[in-house]
């Protein structure tokens, strides 16, 4: 994960990007269902998960506390459209940040740019860092995918053509939602006075998920079991790591345990790369190997 001086530069590139991103709008938003913003498909979008003082599992924190996210922060999504008229489907992608920070720019924004030019609606997740769990965060990235399984037709997509990206950090919290919060499963399981709405009655179910640098269990090295994996009934899932990762070893036991589930696996192991590559470069080419992975699977959903 990066560190010091090049992890603080990429926090403030992030707040850079993030600053115009409501003005790239060229549609007008108005509130849809359940509070939130109506879809704008092919055009760039923010949209917020929860509308105000609906968000399940709410903490209170001082904004002297020194965390990457204001105490008012909701969890939300950006929405970039597919460049190809004929879409493939649509990603939702976490980056990674050891649930500190998001590290958007190195991981996730250059990631959706290449996915959008393969095809593919992208949305990039700002999900929950600390002080909240990782497993209330997975809340977030539930969300998500039922709001973009929801208004899948105004997408231009196939319900079932939803797949995830997580980088490290956000790779764990694909695998915490995968385990524990996707299916049926509703917030109240972690807020028993949470009042579930009509999007929380929709499936959060994907396709697929790709672990980049990452893997099912917890930082910073435990390894869901095999066993686990299993009675979660998962989806096929891609692995992209290095082997100068300090991660290795758990992606590599992940693989196996995955496997070992009975659970489809393709791994893609870089020699001499460290952890962090980001979308990748020639020698962690790995986006090119998703898109295939994933233009077989919904091909065949």
């Amino acid at each position: 994960m990066l560190t010091g001086a090049k992890r603080a530069f990429y926090i403030f590139l992030s707040g850079l990007f993030l600053l115009p991103f409501s003005a790239c709008n060229k549609k007008a938003v108005s509130a849809g269902k359940f509070g939130l913003e109506l879809p704008t498909p092919d055009v760039e979008q923010k949209i917020f998960l929860w509308s105000e003082g609906k968000m399940p599992v709410k903490r209170e924190y001082s904004a002297d506390d020194g965390y990457y996210d204001p105490p008012d922060f909701r969890p939300y999504m950006e929405y970039t459209p597919a460049a190809n008229a004929t879409k493939k489907g649509a990603i939702v992608l976490c980056a990674g940040g050891a649930f500190a920070y998001r590290d958007n720019v190195y991981d996730a924004y250059p990631t959706a740019e290449k996915f959008n030019e393969y095809g593919y609606d992208c949305f990039v997740l700002q999900y929950r860092l600390n002080p909240y769990e990782q497993e209330e965060s997975a809340l977030d990235l539930a969300r998500a995918v039922r709001y973009v399984r929801y208004y899948a037709t105004d997408y231009g997509i196939d319900e079932k053509d939803i797949a995830l990206i997580g980088f490290s950090a956000g790779g764990v919290l694909c695998g915490e939602f995968l385990l524990h919060h996707d299916g049926a499963i509703l917030p109240s399981v972690l807020d028993s006075g949470y009042v579930p709405d009509g999007l929380d009655r929709v499936r959060a179910d994907v396709a697929a998920v790709a672990q980049i640098y990452s893997f099912y269990g917890s930082l910073p090295f435990s390894v869901a079991s095999a066993e686990k994996m299993a009675a979660a009934e998962l989806p096929p899932a891609f692995y992209a790591y290095g082997t100068l990762d300090p991660l290795c070893l758990s992606c590599k036991q992940s693989v196996n345990n995955l496997e070992a589930a009975g659970v489809k696996v393709e791994e893609h192991v870089y020699k001499g790369a460290p952890h962090a590559f980001g979308a990748g470069d020639e020698s962690t080419n790995w986006t090119p190997e998703y898109d295939r992975f994933l233009t077989d699977i919904f091909f065949n959903n």
